[in-house]
């Protein structure tokens, strides 16, 4: 993924000139993917092969309308010249043959054509659709790492121009351009053998030049039309990314710098696509006038003829039919080309996104992880998000079968990135993480490493309930349901009673079916919370790992899902972390973190004993309970 172009500083901020040279246009496009358009073709075959027979078909159908176009200026050659004769010898028979034989040819040309389309129309949006999913499906796959550095409206674009880049690049080569080189073959062939090579040396001369003013203008216009999509990326991302923080945006009043910000990136795009459209100006005269010319020779040669006696008048109508054939077409040809450049670069982001790689793989051979109270083993962890500062050092701990080890510590300790390797959203530097299954028993005498399972059984086993809960712009309903899709309704209910939030949903006027806005906005804090609990119940989860889980919650409501959290942790391997230490005094073990590391572990009563840490963290918060409680009962009176 390449790096979004750093945004300036607020004061810094000035409206770019309108006039600003293509240079400085092309000045904030990012680095060009290495993808080859051969390697793009290679990458999309194995998508085609099972439509071999359906694009075989089509092609077949192309040939048939290119032929059925070949007869028809033939047929109307012959009726000219039958016009030609005299009353007396007029065979009333031979122009009603020729008339439906040129209606049938043209007829012939249109139905072959449409039925290309029905036959290739399914090859088309299939291949469009598995790639795109295969795009999707990979996106899901990668760490967590790339997602944290992503943005999320320039990945969007990228896949949506892609998936219909396939679509273009399928018509426009395979159905466009090769049929017309067809045709062009087929007509200079028609016109060496029925009349001399003049005429063939004018078309291919002229196709000669269109073709080589096409493709080099083409190629000078391809970085105006990459400049815009890297600016059309980027404006995407920036508008997503402040339509996401929306409420931010309203909390400092910065609507106006998010809007100069937004504006930066369109006066780029404004400026490629004013480039684009000039260019395409030159384009299209340069085309025109080689057509013009070409034209202008072959109507010559055939009127001479026609005078010298060496033509008839059909002749002449023959000459200027293929002619219009051609022109058609390749007055399109820039088009077709600037398009399939357009698939390609398209195609190479498309598939680029395909190149990155999942850092979090199973390994071969990986076995799925069975279990209903497993242990869990952090031996000697160590780890870092970048290999300059490491967050975690020598970790270690373990959580016996179907019981509870809390974490706590101050902000940055490490503490929920001990969730995240559990969870493999990364893989430790170095030591071990194991998880013993069926029911602590360990199997082949060992606790297995978490790398030995699949990722998959790992995570359908462990159920997460994270400080930050971001919800599908959905309903309540389908946000509990994604604990477990196959649950029941009745399932569903029962785990929102568990979590406390039951009686508010009813309560509400669409009850479950009441949407939840992006990210969850719609709902508080507490809420979201709630509903994120709910979800994690209905999973059922051998582990469970409440990061914070009640961190959103006001006092009284803490108390009730603590009660309850604590309730459906029985039996089940429970590893809490939490900031407010009242939530964690029941643990079966509590760890003190600092720094990375573990400074103090032991039960609620052994560690305030001990006189350290866990007893400071726990006097303040006290301390500040002892304000809360004040401050709430001078309101109250």
């Amino acid at each position: 993924m390449t790096t979004p172009t750093p945004n300036p500083a607020p004061d810094a901020i000035a409206d770019a000139p309108a006039d600003a040279t293509p240079a400085a246009t092309l000045a904030v496009v990012r680095a060009a993917s290495a993808r080859s358009e051969a390697q793009v073709v290679r990458d999309l075959l194995p998508f085609l092969k099972p439509f071999a027979g359906r694009i075989s078909l089509a092609l077949a159908l192309v040939v048939a309308g290119k032929l059925a176009n070949l007869v028809v200026p033939m047929l109307l050659k012959r009726l000219v010249d039958g016009l030609t004769v005299t009353p007396a010898q007029l065979v009333l028979a031979l122009p009603v043959a020729l008339l439906l034989a040129y209606g049938a040819s043209r007829l012939s040309v249109t139905l072959f054509t449409e039925l290309r389309q029905v036959v290739f129309a399914r090859v088309m949006a299939r291949v469009s659709r598995k790639v795109t999913l295969q795009v999707f499906r990979h996106l899901h796959a990668l760490s967590l790492k790339f997602h944290l550095a992503r943005r999320t409206g320039g990945v969007a674009r990228d896949v949506e121009r892609g998936g219909s880049a396939i679509s273009d690049l399928l018509d426009w080569t395979l159905y466009t351009i090769l049929p017309t080189i067809l045709e062009v073959a087929l007509v200079t062939a028609v016109l060496v053998w029925a009349y001399d090579w003049v005429f063939a040396a004018i078309t291919l001369a002229t196709l000669a030049a269109y073709v080589v003013f096409t493709f080099s203008i083409t190629e000078w216009r391809t970085r105006f039309y990459r400049a815009s999509v890297e600016a059309d990326t980027h404006a995407n991302e920036r508008a997503v990314d402040s339509l996401l923080n929306y409420e931010t945006v309203k909390y400092f009043g910065n609507e106006e710098h998010e809007a100069r910000r937004y504006d930066e990136n369109l006066v780029h795009l404004e400026n490629a696509q004013v480039m684009a459209r000039k260019t395409l100006a030159v384009l299209n005269l340069g085309q025109t006038s080689i057509v013009a010319i070409g034209v202008t020779a072959m109507m010559w040669r055939a009127a001479a003829g026609v005078v010298a006696g060496t033509m008839t008048i059909g002749d002449l109508v023959l000459v200027n039919a293929y002619l219009l054939q051609l022109s058609a077409p390749l007055n399109l040809l820039g088009m077709m080309y600037r398009e399939v450049k357009a698939a390609f670069t398209n195609l190479e982001r498309l598939f680029g996104l395909l190149d990155e790689r999942q850092d979090v793989q199973d390994r071969e051979g990986a076995i799925a992880l069975h279990t209903v109270q497993p242990r869990v083993v952090f031996d000697r962890v160590r780890f870092g998000y970048d290999p300059r500062r490491e967050i975690l050092q020598d970790v270690s701990f373990e959580i016996p079968p179907g019981g509870t080890v809390a974490v706590v510590g101050h902000s940055g300790s490490g503490k929920s990135t001990l969730a995240r390797l559990l969870y493999r959203f990364y893989d430790v530097d170095s030591g071990h993480i194991r998880i013993a299954a069926n029911d602590g028993v360990l199997r082949d005498g060992i606790a297995h490493d978490i790398r030995d399972y699949t990722q998959a059984s790992v995570r359908a086993a462990i159920a997460i309930v994270p400080q930050d809960t971001v919800l599908f712009n959905d309903t309540i309903y389908y946000n509990i349901l994604y604990g477990r899709p196959s649950a029941t309704r009745d399932e569903v209910e029962q785990a929102a009673r568990a979590a406390h939030i039951h009686e508010l949903i009813v309560s509400l006027p669409d009850g479950y079916q009441s949407e939840v806005g992006e990210r969850g906005l719609k709902l508080s804090g507490g809420e979201k919370q709630r509903v994120a609990i709910a979800r994690a119940l209905l999973k059922n989860p051998a582990i469970l790992i409440f990061d914070e889980a009640t961190s959103a919650l006001d006092s009284k409501s803490e108390k009730a899902i603590q009660a309850e959290l604590d309730r459906i942790a029985v039996g089940r391997t429970t590893l809490t972390i939490a900031h407010r230490l009242s939530t964690v005094m029941g643990a079966d073990e509590i760890l003190v973190m600092d720094a990375g590391r573990i400074v103090e572990r032991g039960s609620h009563a052994q560690l305030l004993a001990r006189e350290g840490h866990y007893a400071q963290m726990w006097r303040l918060q006290q301390q500040a309970r002892q304000v809360e409680l004040a401050e709430q009962a001078e309101a109250a009176s």
